[in-house]
């Protein structure tokens, strides 16, 4: 990878070269990018992708790297990052929203102007990229609620349109996790609502989050998907594990579906707590655990 030439023919997006991404990821973990590039619009998600393409360079994006863990060896090659990224146009009572803009952000814009509907996601702390690729959810909410449309940059450059019925949603999955592919914005269908009561359900569920999630420390969110008929987070305060210390990481003592950052550790600590967590528990209560967090990287 020439530096240089990256640097000149890309020279108006900003890169960065052998960047640690401890300092993007919400855990404060991962080792570094080979380059990492901000894109400020979807025509610059274009160049890159091109640029990628052009010179054999691997790319992937991270959204803002909130559900997510990087191994300490890094990524190689090219990892986008949209949170610059982050309009929010609003057209009667559809939000039409850049991938990087945050989905807090987006449902206090909802709350702005009186449409409801997006309540269940303003404790959420991911990007509308990432929510939209995970249908991610809280508190009896989905994204496929509404979801009206996304486009996405494909592999070859061009940029399609998917509706709703094409995306294949269900619980913390959508049809473009099988794409190697770049959300760019999505568009969302809400309906008038109450100012007052919308403010209320906000409140109410942001109250609820605070005094149920260790938000004081680095996390990588909800680390295990809901196994059918369990709670996950008490399959592992039966199992004897809430408070395990694994190096730096910790099973959250506030709620123990949650790994947090409590001494400087590594990804590796949070991979090998993950795999001790899925093994006690599939030896104590014959329960697989599925991760929700994305693992990628590679190993140091």
């Amino acid at each position: 990878m020439d530096k240089n030439t990256m640097s000149t023919t890309l020279e108006n997006i900003k890169l960065l070269f052998d960047e640690p991404l401890m300092n993007e990821t919400f855990t404060k973990t991962g080792g570094p990018a080979d380059v990492l590039a901000f894109p400020k619009n979807r025509e610059e998600v274009v160049k890159l992708v091109a640029y990628c393409q052009e010179h054999e360079i691997p790319w992937l994006v991270l959204g803002n790297a909130s559900n997510l863990i990087v191994r300490d060896g890094g990524i190689r090659g090219m990892v986008i990052m949209l949170e610059d990224m982050k309009k929010v146009q609003v057209n009667g009572e559809q939000l039409t929203v850049e991938a990087g803009a945050k989905l807090i952000d987006t449902t206090y814009e909802a709350f702005a102007h009186q449409l409801t509907g997006f309540e269940f996601a303003c404790g959420i702390p991911g990007s509308v990229g990432g929510a939209v690729y995970m249908n991610a959810g809280a508190y009896g909410g989905e994204i496929k609620d509404v979801f009206t449309s996304v486009d996405v940059l494909l592999e070859d450059g061009t940029i399609q349109t998917f509706k709703k019925e094409e995306m294949d949603f269900s619980y913390r999955h959508s049809a473009i996790q099988k794409m190697h592919c770049i959300v760019l914005q999505a568009t969302f269908t809400l309906e008038q609502g109450n100012k007052e009561l919308i403010k209320n359900k906000m409140d109410e569920l942001t109250e609820l989050r605070e005094s149920k999630q260790p938000l004081e420390y680095p996390s990588c969110g909800s680390v295990f998907k809901r196994p059918e008929g369990h709670f996950t987070g008490k399959l592992i305060q039966d199992a004897g594990l809430q408070g395990l210390k694994w190096g730096g990481a910790q099973i959250s003592e506030k709620h123990a579906g949650f790994i947090v950052n409590v001494d400087h550790a590594t990804a590796t600590d949070y991979v090998e707590l993950i795999a001790h967590i899925q093994e006690v528990i599939k030896e104590k209560f014959s329960v697989e655990l599925e991760t929700e967090v994305r693992i990628i990287g590679e190993e140091k």
